[in-house]
Order: C-alpha cells, then structure tokens, then sequence
C-alpha cells in the first residue's frame, strides 16, 4: 500500500527501496499476455498467501470493466436498437453508478498515494484500454477513461514534483560519511528514471519528460554538491565518474541508447573521465606533458627555437621517463582499480590513460625531432616509440 511518502533522500530500508523506486517485473503488467489474462477472482486469490501490487488489481478490476462494458454496450444497441447518444444514455443510466462508485473509491487511494510507479502504471493500462475500445469502435467508456485519468496524471505530476524539491533542498552535509562510491541517492534516481523512461516509450508523454528533465538537472546539481565535500580534485573526480557510470549503467539497462537521459550521462561521464586520466597522469609524467604543450604552443606560433636552451629540463624529461615509466604505470593501473567500483570502467579509464600517454610521448618525439633539437644527444636515449606501445599493452589488466 502506498501510506507514507519515499523519496530520494529517506534512508534506505529493505522494505521500501526495492518497491518504490524500481520497475523489476512490475513492468509485465503491460504486456498484452498480462495486460488482457484471466481478472482475479477475489475469493480464490483470498485463499492463497499471495500479495499483489495495486497496478495488479487495477489492471485486473478495469479490464473487467472494458470486456464487460463492451458487451453490455453492444447488448443495449442491439436489444433496443439504438445509437450515438441514446445509446450512450441507456448504457450510463445502467453503468454509471458502478462507474461513479469506482471513481469514488480510486480518489479516495490516490490522494494518498506515493507510489508513482504504480500509478504511472495504472495510467498506461487505461491509455491501452482505451486504444482497445477505440479499435473495438465502443464509445461507452470513453468519458470514463478520461476521468480517470485526469484523477491518475496529476497526482503522477505531483510526486515527480515532491521528489524534484526533495532533490534540491537536500543538504549533503546531513547524508553522513561520505566515500567515493556510488551513492544510494543516485542509485534511486536512476532505477526510477529508467522505470518510467521504459513505461513512457510506447504513449510518450511531454509533460512527463519535462519532469524527467527537472529532475535529471537536480540530480546532476546535487551530485556535484556532494563532490564538493572531498577535498582533493581526485577523489571528487572519482566520486563523479562512480556516480555518473552507474547511473548510465542502470538507464541503458531499460532507456534506449538515444534518450536524453543516456546522453546526458554519457557526455557528463565522458568529460569526467577524460578530466581524471589528466589528474592520474600528471603527478608521474606531468613534467613531460608540460613541456609538450608548452612547446606544440610555441610551434603553432613559429617561436619553438624560445626553447633552444632548455637542454637540462630535457635530458631530465628523457632520462626521467625512460628509468621510472613502468613502475609509474603500473602503480598508477593498481590505484585505478581500487578506485572505481565497476571494473570495466576501471579498465577502460587504464586503457584511456595509457592511450594518453602514449600520444603525449609521441608528441615529445616530434618535439626533438624538429631542427631545433636535433643535436641534442639525449634524443638517442629516447624510448622507440613502437617498443614503447608494444610494453604498454603488457600492462594493460585483463578481466
């Protein structure tokens, strides 16, 4: 039952944090075996243990409200002869105080529920019984649907708004200890995204979306908030990359590749990522790699021969590299895999850094290469470019 309110930032409990913010199978509902099988018959189903979610039992009362609506309209028209609004008459002035009464009680349920799942379920099970009686050419609901679901979308609205304002008024600083990892705040965020992002594929909804889209921002604020809480630029871009990877890990688990959710992460991942691989890179090699760009600077305005007398810094750049770069690599791979909670994540940003280094050794050859430093005879002390890929792939983890 849905009597207390579940957002975001509530602590997790077992009870609560599988129902109200994941899809799992509640989603089958709206298969078409499920969405027309057999109605529950309630004093069977009250001889058995089983429990079932309020989507089940909507589902089960309105299709036997469509299957035997259909028939009694079809009954009245035939019977008496009769169409258009007369017929409609004679089927309200028999069906409307068992439809008024299903109102009642459905009012009565969503003004105090907080499950948002199972009410955008409910809403989808009558936007597909409608297209039923739509293609059955039966008008005799018509009305009926839509009253409920003007009961069913604003309600819908007004969770999604609660969790938006729950999301922006959260202060991180009341969340606990913090650590790198994923946090349950986003962990929630995604699983509900990808629920009603998955629901709302086949009748798309544009208020719906608007609201995805409020909520996608606020979340993004409000990890970039908690980033903030770590001091070092390296943990809180670990902290990013964690959170942005599972929640696109959880959205492409339901949301097509395409969504604006996806993307979003995607992009916001694909920054971070490149933003760590410089951090990781430049405690080992962060000489060398300022000197590349210093110097490529330099080429693109023709002034490199500024840096004709640097011949010390090189020699230590060369020398440095070719005596340290194998242990740096590899102790560098070891902190990114404890680093990162999904190991093929982790592997990917190794393969990224490595993929990164590599190019900045070969913009420090075509550095040397150029008259300018040609006679300096440190340059035959230059790792071979070719060997230097070749003993990189040998540190690259495999899983």
């Amino acid at each position: 039952m849905c009597q207390t309110v579940f957002r975001f930032f509530s602590k997790p409990s077992l009870k609560s944090r599988n129902t109200i913010f994941t899809l799992g199978q509640r989603g089958a509902i709206l298969s078409p075996a499920e969405l027309e099988g057999p109605i529950l018959v309630p004093h069977t189903a009250q001889r058995g243990d089983s429990r079932y979610p309020y989507e089940t039992l909507f589902r089960s009362q309105h299709y036997a409200l469509l299957d035997n609506g259909c028939r009694e309209y079809l009954f009245l028209s035939d019977f008496f002869m009769v169409a258009g609004n007369s017929a409609l008459d004679l089927f309200n002035s028999i069906m409307g105080k068992t439809l008024s009464m299903f109102l009642k009680s459905m009012s009565a349920y969503v003004s105090d529920c907080y499950d948002s799942i199972a009410i955008f379920l409910c809403i989808h099970i009558i936007l597909r019984f409608r297209a039923i009686t739509t293609k059955r050419n039966i008008p005799a609901l018509d009305k009926y649907w839509e009253a409920v679901l003007e009961l069913l979308w604003p309600r819908f609205e007004l969770i999604l708004e609660m969790n938006i304002h729950s999301i922006r008024n959260t202060d991180p600083q009341k969340l606990g200890v913090l650590d790198t990892r994923p946090h349950y705040i986003t962990r929630r965020y995604a699983e509900f995204s990808s629920a009603i992002v998955s629901i709302n594929q086949t009748f798309p909804n544009e208020r719906t979306n608007a609201l995805l889209g409020q909520l996608q921002v606020e979340v993004e604020n409000f990890v970039l908030k908690m980033a903030a809480e770590f001091p070092s630029r390296r943990d809180q871009l670990i902290f990013l990359i964690n959170n942005y990877d599972m929640m696109l890990s959880v959205l492409m688990e339901r949301a097509a590749d395409d969504s604006k959710e996806v993307e979003g992460f995607q992009q916001l991942l694909l920054a971070r990522t490149q933003e760590f691989i410089e951090e990781i890179l430049s405690p080992p090699f962060g000489g060398m790699i300022a000197f590349v760009k210093e110097a490529e600077a330099l080429m693109e305005k023709g002034q490199l021969d500024r840096l004709k007398n640097e011949e010390a810094r090189i020699t230590q750049l060369v020398r440095g590299f070719s005596s340290t770069w194998k242990q740096s690599v590899e102790s560098m791979s070891q902190d990114v895999m404890r680093s990162f909670t999904n190991f093929k994540n982790g592997t990917s940003i190794i393969q990224g850094a490595l993929t990164q280094l590599i190019q900045y050794y070969h913009g420090f050859h075509k550095i040397l290469n150029q008259p300018t430093f040609r006679s300096l005879a440190v340059r035959s002390e230059l790792i071979n470019l070719h060997h230097l890929m070749v003993e990189v792939k040998k540190h690259k983890p495999n899983f």
